[in-house]
């Protein structure tokens, strides 16, 4: 049995440039195989995305077991990871789960302030993404950069998407903001506000375990340390 273990899932390469046209007769072949998704790229679309290091490869050995690629859209203000691909024999293994993330890190890499969407229909990717910190978004906070749409002509369901006015279709939007990540750091790192009722409450459990005086002494020091105001307002509240 094929374990994850052994597989090498890494930046791609010149060196990876022989596998070029595998990874493009499997993203096809998986394509069809679901009915959906978008179809076979050029051969030279991939050899680029392989030479300008946005690319992420897994291999058994020397025998290819998945693919994905990073592309850019709106002046690098969005990124999605494309194309993914786990051959047959490596499926159910985790691969892909480890191919999507070495994706993610490639992305926060390249393009660290940029937000990194994708469109899928699977539900497996669907909770890898969420696994990520992606969040399931409506296609009007994706980008709307022309390119990326035109990418959508190829797949059987591009009806649907065209007759809601882009607004939906049978995949699901997904979506990785730096700035909610940012946002939780700053929440964690600020100070939690005790109430002076909380350290009244202190006090008096420390009195309880150290005798009445000095639970009576370390009150009337931060009494000291506090206009009357502050305390007759605490109290209020």
């Amino acid at each position: 049995m094929k374990k994850v273990e052994n597989i090498v899932v890494a930046a791609a390469s010149l060196a990876h440039l022989k596998y070029v046209g595998q990874i493009n007769d499997s993203i096809d072949a998986a394509s069809k195989e679901r009915g959906t998704g978008i179809a076979r790229r050029s051969d030279e679309y991939i050899t680029t995305k392989i030479m300008e290091g946005k690319a992420i490869i897994a291999l058994d050995g020397e025998d290819f077991a998945g693919f994905c690629y990073v592309e850019s859209w709106g002046h690098n203000r969005f990124v999605a990871n494309s194309g993914l691909i786990v051959v047959n024999t490596y499926r159910g293994i985790g691969l892909a789960r480890e191919i999507k993330r070495k994706a993610f890190e490639l992305s926060r890499k390249k393009f660290p302030d940029a937000k990194i969407f994708g469109l899928t229909t699977g539900l497996a990717v669907m909770k890898i993404n969420h696994e990520l910190g992606y969040r399931p978004v409506t296609f009007s906070e994706l980008t709307t950069d022309e390119d990326f749409w035109k990418g959508c002509q190829s797949c059987v369901n591009y009806d649907i998407l065209t007759r809601t006015g882009r607004s939906k279709c049978l995949c699901t939007g997904m979506l990785f903001d730096p700035a909610w990540e940012a946002e939780k750091v700053k929440k964690e790192a600020k100070p939690k506000k005790v109430s002076l009722m909380e350290m009244i409450g202190k006090l008096k459990n420390k009195s309880n375990s150290n005798g009445k005086d000095s639970g009576f002494k370390m009150f009337k020091k931060l009494k000291q340390n506090m206009s009357d105001d502050t305390v007759r307002q605490s109290f209020q509240d």
